[in-house]
Order: structure tokens, then sequence, then C-alpha cells
């Protein structure tokens, strides 16, 4: 028997019998395959654990090349996980939640509106007012007009032991997950691709054009070509890889607040050397830290002046400022009623039995059971006290309408991947649902997670790939006849001047992760031949080369320990200039570049880590010229990603950079070694290395057969304008970079400096650099180190003239209007 069909066989063994056993999303209590599962491909049922556990294995890599990462609240960044084993739903038991779904979100959007409106919940009595104003996200500032309605939800579930969903909490202030869901539905899809074809099941993408369209439409004033952003904390929060998926795939920018800039009661948009107006944020900051003018003081994650232009009607903000109230977990009890209210209509969808202890028999009841409850605040979710029981009972009576206890303990299980084997773990259900026009439709498929059972609220676990089964194979995906078509009139965006300084920067660590390993190859391959002979003319040439890398990267270690040092080189991120700090850089500016940069570029690092991963656990020094040349493939494949981009202002600062890098570093790799007479042979062998490390070695042999000079060296490398690695090539590839900028002039100090350099080599004398003075050429050592020197201050210029936004932004400034821009 396979894997699952040995899961179900196993469910109805007296060994696992519970007096109320909950509900298994594969297998009946007989011990069968639910109908869903029935109607999954051969591929799938008849999978077996080998196969699963190799498509687990398959399924992590693919993440892991995918650079999709998760930061549980409290924790570090960690790799994403992904069950192979997906959950399904067949049409008929999904078609009833969906309308349960659309349901809520309609509910939850007449209860915002009506407690930022007219109030009639909490004046008919129907909701108690200290459960509104005693949470933290109630904003009486807020305005929820008809306007600006609850445009995406997430929704929470569990099954009953009885195979009913029931609500555990919604999401509307900045609901998250999407990303992550379309994430697993890429993964599973490509390591079960039979399984996926044949399943039959919706496909998740029509619902991001519908999302795209949504957003689109509920900009302000019935613009026909709105801006829209997205505002994220920042590449540190919990669900950045989410925030930037949702920005990349909709093709809406990922800013930050610092980006933003309100000015008479309009958001702005900082981009080079102008501002442009902002009509649609999607927000994924908390409403609290949004605006530090109305709000937290303290926050730098917003915008100042935020919620006036709201208020004005000037921006939309998805989903509001208030919108953080309907996550209040005391609503759950009077969900029935206030649907009855305000919808007319029974609610469908029930919530987790939950007791308000706002009431004297509702704080009996929960310091009762406290056991038995799972107590939270009402605006902290999966907050548990962590104190003791006196000090929670103590708080509960401080302050009872802040209290709720929940039983949490009743959802379905499924078998997960944990181990090697599989294992049944509790399942939730997170589904999101989008307003489009007057009307709510739900994502078809949504985010599960998997934890132990047991675990208590908040613990991570593992997701799972949703898999909704149509009910026809011709039914259209989503159930959608018309899925909404991007305009193509829409104009093109410039990046943030935030975005522009990582892309100058990702251009740079790019290039020096290059040149760092191209010299480290060739220091490898000295010291196989040389080591232990350091005083033939190979031994002191290797030591001139390694003692050139160690300027670049200070190493403490043993000088004769060419291996120590090369491992520390390309392993060791706390030394200073060493690749792996290169690296560590590098990804973490990509990782803030998620909306900018291909998805093969994440797998670039994946395939990095591999290749440290296999130098690590290789003691042999073969490794490290192997690694080495692996991680050095990688990095020309970056190069070639970042080829195919758009030339736009990002490309060009980012070509700048890499192009800065490649003059500096070569200016460090020459000084030091060609500013010193060592003999002839020694000389020669220096020069032969210099060019292997500059990727000149080829054209020089092909031109000059093979015979080496200074003179050749130094033309080929400095001064010949067809060389991609030579200093003039670079700076005259600086200078037309640079003119490709808005506000570009040869008058601008990045233009100058160029020109200065420029002029300096073109009255450059090779043979007066080489000129000698005892054992030194003094010449070439100062025009390596003035050449350096003015580089640095060129780069400093091109993030002053380039990056700079301005002046941080005072309070105080907000309360003057800054007239037009």
């Amino acid at each position: 028997m396979t894997v699952l069909r040995d899961y179900a066989a196993s469910v109805c063994q007296p060994a696992l019998a519970e007096a109320v056993a909950p509900y298994d999303e594969v297998a009946t209590a007989e011990g069968t395959l639910r109908p869903a599962w029935k109607r999954i491909a051969a591929e799938a049922v008849d999978i077996t654990l080998p196969q699963l556990d190799r498509a687990g294995r398959e399924i992590a890599r693919l993440l892991s090349d995918e650079g999709v990462v998760y930061t549980p609240p409290g924790g570090e960044q960690r790799p994403w996980r992904l069950d192979p084993v997906p959950l399904v739903l067949g049409h008929d038991e999904w078609s009833v939640l969906e309308k349960g779904l659309a349901q809520r979100a309609e509910l939850l959007n007449a209860i915002l509106l009506d407690l930022h409106g007219p109030r009639t919940l909490l004046a008919s009595g129907t909701l108690p007012p200290s459960i509104v104003f005693g949470h933290s996200e109630f904003i009486r500032s807020a305005a929820a007009d008809e306007h600006q309605p609850l445009l995406i939800t997430g929704t929470d579930l569990g099954r009953t032991p009885t195979g009913e969903w029931q609500v555990i909490a919604d999401r509307a202030q900045a609901p998250s997950g999407i990303g992550f869901a379309m994430e697993n539905r890429r993964a599973l899809s490509r390591v079960l691709p039979v399984a996926y074809r044949e399943a039959g099941l919706h496909r998740l993408s029509p619902f991001f054009s519908v999302l795209r369209a949504a957003l689109m439409e509920a900009a302000p004033h019935g613009l026909e070509d709105p801006r829209v952003v997205v505002l994220s904390p920042g590449p540190m929060s919990e669900t950045a890889y989410d925030q930037s998926f949702i920005a990349a795939t909709l093709g809406f920018p990922l800013v930050e607040g610092s980006d933003l800039v309100t000015r008479d009661g309009v958001v702005w948009m900082r981009v080079l050397g102008r501002h442009e107006r902002v009509d649609v944020i999607v927000r994924r900051v908390d409403a609290q830290w949004s605006d530090p003018l109305e709000l937290r003081g303290e926050s730098r994650l917003g915008v100042p002046g935020l919620a006036e232009a709201a208020r004005r009607g000037n921006v939309t903000i998805v989903n509001g400022l208030g919108a953080g109230v309907l996550e209040n977990a005391a609503l759950l009890p009077f969900m029935s009623a206030m649907c009855e209210q305000l919808l007319d209509e029974p609610l469908r969808l029930a919530g987790v039995p939950t007791v308000w202890a706002g009431t004297p028999q509702g704080r009996d009841q929960v310091l009762d059971r406290l056991d038995e409850l799972t107590v939270r605040r009402i605006d902290r979710p999966f907050d548990v006290e962590t104190g003791t029981r006196a000090e929670l009972e103590a708080a509960i009576h401080a302050e009872p309408h802040r209290f709720v206890g929940q039983e949490l303990g009743a959802v379905s299980i499924a078998p997960t991947l944990e181990r090697g084997a599989l294992h049944p773990q509790a399942i939730t259900l997170r589904a999101f649902t989008l307003r489009r026009g007057s009307s709510y439709r739900p994502m078809v498929g949504g985010l599960a997670t998997a934890v132990p059972v047991g675990s208590v609220p908040g613990v991570t676990g593992t997701s799972k790939d949703v898999w909704v089964l149509k009910e026809s194979p011709d039914d259209p995906d989503q159930g959608l006849n018309d899925v909404p078509r991007v305009s193509s009139a829409s104009a093109t965006v410039t990046p943030v001047p935030r975005v522009l300084d990582d892309l100058f920067w990702l251009g740079r660590y790019a290039e020096r992760a290059e040149d760092v390993l191209r010299l480290a190859i060739v220091t490898h391959e000295l010291a196989e031949d040389f080591q232990g002979r350091p005083y033939s003319s190979g031994g002191r040439t290797l030591a001139v080369v390694s003692g050139t890398m160690r300027s670049l990267s200070p190493w403490s270690g043993d000088p004769a320990d060419h291996d120590g040092d090369l491992r520390s080189l390309l392993l060791d991120p706390h030394r200073d200039g060493s690749l792996a700090q290169t690296v560590v850089r590098l990804k973490e500016i990509a990782q803030s570049l998620r909306d900018q940069l291909s998805p093969d570029a994440y797998r670039i690092f994946g395939a990095m880590d591999r290749a440290r991963g296999a130098l690590v656990s290789n003691p042999h020094g073969w490794q490290i010229g192997e690694s080495a040349g692996r991680m050095l493939t990688d990095v020309l494949a970056l190069h070639g990603i970042t080829g195919n981009m758009v030339r736009d202002e990002g490309w060009h600062l980012m070509e700048i950079g890499r192009a800065i890098e490649r003059c500096l570093q070569l200016c460090q790799l020459v000084g030091p070694t060609l500013s010193v007479r060592r003999g002839l042979d020694i000389d020669r062998d220096v020069q032969s290395a210099v060019l292997q490390a500059a990727e000149s070695a080829v054209t020089h042999r092909r031109r000059h057969r093979g015979v080496v000079r200074g003179a050749t060296v130094l033309d080929l490398v400095l001064l010949d304008p067809t060389n991609p690695r030579s200093l003039a090539f670079n700076l005259r590839a600086i200078d037309a970079a640079l003119a490709m900028l808005p506000g570009a002039g040869g008058s601008t100090r990045p233009a100058r400096l160029v020109d200065d350099l420029l002029e300096e080599l073109e009255r450059l004398d090779v043979m007066a650099l080489l000129a000698i003075d005892g054992e030194n050429r003094p010449n070439f050592a100062r025009f390596a180190q003035a050449t350096a020197q003015q580089l640095m201050r060129l780069s400093d210029a091109v993030s002053e003239v380039h990056f700079d936004a301005g002046p941080s932004q005072h309070l105080l400034d907000l309360a003057i209007s800054d007239g037009e821009l």
C-alpha cells in the first residue's frame, strides 16, 4: 500500500480512537479516502513514502532558491516551510464555505462603516461600547465612508469534529499570506507536476488579476491611471516576502514610510528630483504606526499627515486606518446578532466558542475556566498571558472588558511529513476575500497551516497548499469568466531613492563578490603549486598575491596557512571584506529589492549556499577552488540576470555602482602588486596573476603572444577603451550612465569627478608610472592611491545627488503648508 492509503487505513485503528475524534481531512473514520482525495490523480494518491520524502526535500530546495523566508514574531528569520501533502477540498464543500466567507466580509465591512459612522450597533445595545472603545485599534479620527469600504479580508478557520468550518479570527488590518499561498502553489506544481495538472483544481493567478483591478478601481475621483503603492514596514518585518511578492506580482512600487511625504493633504512619492502623487496605498504597516502626526508619535514606519490625506479623500488606504478594530476577539460572541441587524440574515459561519469577560457573568465564567480556555486580550491576537495565575486573575478583575476566553482546541487534522514520516497535525485555513464592485469574492484556495496537535495558539508551523477541485474541468478558474486585463497605458514607475540606493549597492556588492572570488582563485592556484616553497619565484609571487588579498580583507591567522586563509575568506561573515560578508550584504539588499529583481536572482543565492555548504563539509584543499569556481559562476549568472533588466534609472545606477566598484577593486589590486620591483621573474609572475585576477589574461596573451611586460599590462587594464575590465572603459561607462539620469548635465558633482578622472587618464604616461626609485615605483603608487580616493568621492557624490531625499521630516513642518511642490 502507498503512504496515504496506509495513513487512511490507520485512522480506523482502535489505538487512535478518541471520545470525540477530530475531523481528518484525508481519511474517513472507516479508513477510506475522502471523496475529494479519491478524485485526485493516482500519481498523488499512490505516492510512496520515499517519493514523498524526496518531494519534501525538493520543495525545501526550491523555496530556499527562491529566498522565501518568514520571521516569526520575536524570532529570527527562517526558511518558509511547505508540506508536500496539500489540503484538498471538493467543489461541494468549498461552495458552502465560499458563501460563508462572502457574507462574513460583507458583515465586517458593515460593522466597520457603522462603528465609524452612525454607530447603530452601539446605540441599540447590540454591541457593548467598552468592546469598541477599549480596543487599541479603534481610531476615532479614522474616516470610513462609502467610498473606502473594506477591500480585502482574511479569515482564519478551523473544522469542528463534525466537519463544519468555524472562524478562529478575522484579519482586516493588513491581511497577509496571499503571496505565500501563491508561492506554495508554484513550488508544489513544480515538484508534483502530473498530480497538479490532472487534479482539476482552480489556479490562483486569475485572483491576482482581479486584485490588481480592484486596487486600481479603489482610487479616489475615478482616476483612469492611478498610482498604487504597497507600504511596508521594511525588509525585516514578519511577512516582508509576502509584501514584496504582492508588489512585484501586481506591478506596484514597494515603499517605506520614508519614501512618502504629504503636502496640503496629498500623499506624494519621492522619486529622482521630483514628487509623484500617490492615489492608493496598500497598507502593511499597523494603523497605530502609520501616521506619527496623529497616532504614535515615535513611529518611523509611517507617513506624517497620512490620516488627514485619507480624511480629505485624496488617497485610498487599503485597508483603512480603522480596520484593525475588526480583529477584536470580543466581537465573536456578538457576530450573529450583528449579522441579523446589519444584513438581515442569519450568520453562516459561526466563530469558535468565545466568552467575553466584560460582564459579571462572563468574567466569572472565564475565571472559573482558566484551565480550559485560552485567555487573551481583545487587541493582542494569540497573546497568552505569561505571568502567574494570580497575576492573570488580577488583570482580569482590573479590566475585565479587555479579556476573552476561547475554546481553540477543536480543529481538524491532516497528515504532514515530519522527520521522514507522516504524522497527523492540527490544521487551520486562512481564506481571503476581495471586494470587487459592490460584492465580495473569496479566493478559491488559501493558505493552510499544520502544527503539532496540542500546540499553543500562535506557534509557527508548516504551510500547506490548498487545492480546491473544480466541479467540471471546463469551469473557469476562480469562477471568473472575464479576468480583468491590465491596461497597456500605464506609465513607467521610477523607483524611490531608497530603492535606487539599494540597486546602486547591489551593483557594487555583486562586483566586489566577483573580484574577491577571482583573486581567491588565483591565490588558491598559486598555493596549490608553491605552498611550502617560499623562496621560489612562485612562492614569492604567492606571498605578494596573498598579501594583497589580506590587505583587502585582513586576516589574523598564520600567513603560511593559505588554505585556512582562503576558507576564512569564503566562509567567515565576520571577517571584514570577506566574500562571506559581501554575500550576506548582497542577500540583504536583494531581499529589499524583491519587487525589482527577477525570481531567478534568488535561485543564485541558493546555489551559492550549496557551494558554501560543500566547502564547509569537505576538509580537502581542492574543494576551495571547486567551491570558489562554482560561486564565481553564480555571481556571473547574477550579472546576466540584472543585464536583462529594463534600462531605467535603477538599472543605470546599478551599473554605475558596478563600474565604480570594478575601478576601485582594480586600483586596490594593481597598487600594491605592481608598485614594487621584485626581480624580473617575480615581476612577470605577479603581472600574470594580476591579469588573471582582472580577467584580462586571455586578451593580453592574444595581443602580445604571451610576452608579459609592465607597460603592456598597464596599458590593457588602465587605458584600453575596448577592455570592459579597464579603468578607462568603466569610467566612460559611468559617464554615459550618469548622462541618462534625470537632471543630468556635465555640471553635477558626479559628472565633474568623472571628467577629472578621464582627463587624468588622457594625460597618463605609462612609462612614467613605471619609473623606478630604488625598489619602488612611487609614481604608480601615488596614482593608484589618488584614483581610489577619487572613486570613493565619486561614490559619495552619486549618493548625495541621486539618493538623498532631503532632511528628515519633522512633525512641526507639517503644521505649515509648503505651497506648490
